[in-house]
């Protein structure tokens, strides 16, 4: 049977954000007995693990975005709007947007997260960012930048400064980045810019924790760890950032760090929407939910994935981590729920299943804990590399990815360096 969004009989279900919760959820209710609008600000799904890659221009921005329309047009049920959320009315089941007013029977917040700089307004004005497309572009066109003005430098004190590359958070996109960028004084800055002298680019990681990848073992990292200092990036742990503005970095050990270029990525939090009293909200702004992702307090509201926190699953009593597996897992077990609503049968309790997780700092370096083996070296980032691949939306995305990451591994060249710095903005020393 096929059922249309214009059926005004079937329940109307609000999906707020189309990342990796929201998605999966449209897959999952697709052709089923409900009406599903899917709100989001962007029209593209980003799969964010690689934005990082997109920064460092190992592969190009239309390789992790996919089009959420091509997405709901597989589905006769489901509707997508391009729209900024406004305000929530829970009294009312409305919800305010940039292109009017939607009424709902379930309103599903998949809202994702955002870069949290703990209060610190300088810091959040002076420092770059990675959790969106945008972010990535500008992060490569200040890293590119950075060359292109070392290039015209006054004197070698200048040209160190602009070389000067610091990323701020130990978890997997701080060592990500790092190595990154590690690589790409290896192999970009001899090719493309012969005239520097590739030894006065320094790369630093900074994290505030005894050690890298706090969320894995021990072993996998002290192998990142001997990774990452394998390959020239100066790791300072135990170490936290008092402050920056713009060229000089302090830090809580006094040490000082002069830089054009600073990575902020320390740490997410959930974003929230107007309407919903904080009340409702538990650790790092998420929304607090029961076995079931329905926000707790709120009838018909639900949470998922980055913006929901399960405080009462015994497994994971700090939440489950922001990331895409818990998000996917839950949004797929309240389709179900939802399906078995529609049936007159009992919901199902939220049980998430941790597979592991995996990191790679760069060419045959990565480490891996899945299904409760580790693994390091070559057989890891062979891993990662499967995963993500396959994980990417899209046949298409996949195809373009492995043909990018092929050519960068065999020619050891990152070909996708633009500057899309904004029209009519100069290079200055």
């Amino acid at each position: 049977m096929a059922y249309s969004y214009f059926d005004e009989k079937l329940p109307h279900l609000i999906i707020i954000g189309g990342g990796f919760a929201g998605l999966e959820l449209v897959k999952k209710l697709g052709n089923k007995p409900y009406r599903v609008t899917l709100l989001d600000k962007n029209n593209y799904f980003t799969f964010q693990p690689m934005l990082y890659q997109v920064a460092a221009g190992g592969i190009g921005p239309d390789g992790i975005a996919y089009p959420l329309r091509k997405v709901v047009s597989r589905y006769p049920n489901i509707v997508f709007r391009m729209t900024e959320v406004r305000q929530v009315d829970t009294q009312n089941n409305s919800v305010q947007t940039s292109i009017g007013e939607f009424s709902y029977d379930y309103l599903v917040i998949a809202i994702g997260a955002q870069t949290n700089f703990f209060g610190n307004t300088v810091l959040e004005a002076n420092t770059l960012q990675l959790k969106s497309v945008s972010d990535a572009l500008q992060l490569r066109s200040s890293i590119l930048l950075a060359f292109e003005k070392a290039l015209t430098a006054k004197n070698e004190a200048a040209q160190r400064k602009l070389l000067t590359f610091v990323v701020v958070g130990g978890g997997p996109t701080g060592v990500e980045t790092a190595g990154a960028l590690a690589e790409m004084k290896k192999h970009v800055v001899p090719s493309d810019y012969k005239e520097l002298d590739a030894s006065r680019m320094s790369v630093y990681l900074i994290e505030a924790s005894p050690r890298v990848l706090s969320s894995m073992s021990e072993e996998s990292s002290d192998a990142v760890l001997k990774f990452l200092t394998g390959m020239g990036v100066e790791v300072l742990l135990n170490t936290a950032v008092e402050s920056y503005d713009g060229n000089i970095l302090k830090l809580n050990n006094g040490k000082i760090i002069e830089s054009d270029t600073v990575l902020w990525a320390a740490g997410v939090k959930s974003n929230n929407l107007k309407g919903i009293d904080k009340e409702f909200l538990g650790k790092a702004g998420r929304y607090k939910v029961n076995e079931y992702n329905k926000v707790i307090g709120l009838e018909n509201v639900f949470a998922l994935g980055d913006a929901a926190i399960m405080e009462g699953d015994p497994n994971f009593p700090m939440g489950h981590a922001m990331i895409g597996t818990p998000a996917q897992q839950q949004a797929r077990h309240l389709a179900k729920n939802l399906i078995r609503a529609a049936k007159g049968k009992d919901w199902l309790p939220f049980r998430y299943f941790d597979p592991g997780t995996m990191a790679t700092v760069g060419r045959n370096k990565a480490v891996m804990e899945i299904f409760g083996t580790k693994t390091s070296g070559w057989f890891a980032w062979l891993g990662w590399m499967f995963l993500h691949l396959m994980l990417l939306v899209g046949f298409r995305n996949r195809v373009v990815v492995f043909v990018q990451w092929m050519w960068n591994y065999f020619s050891y060249d990152r070909a996708i360096r633009l500057i899309t710095r904004p029209p009519g903005k100069t290079i200055e020393t």
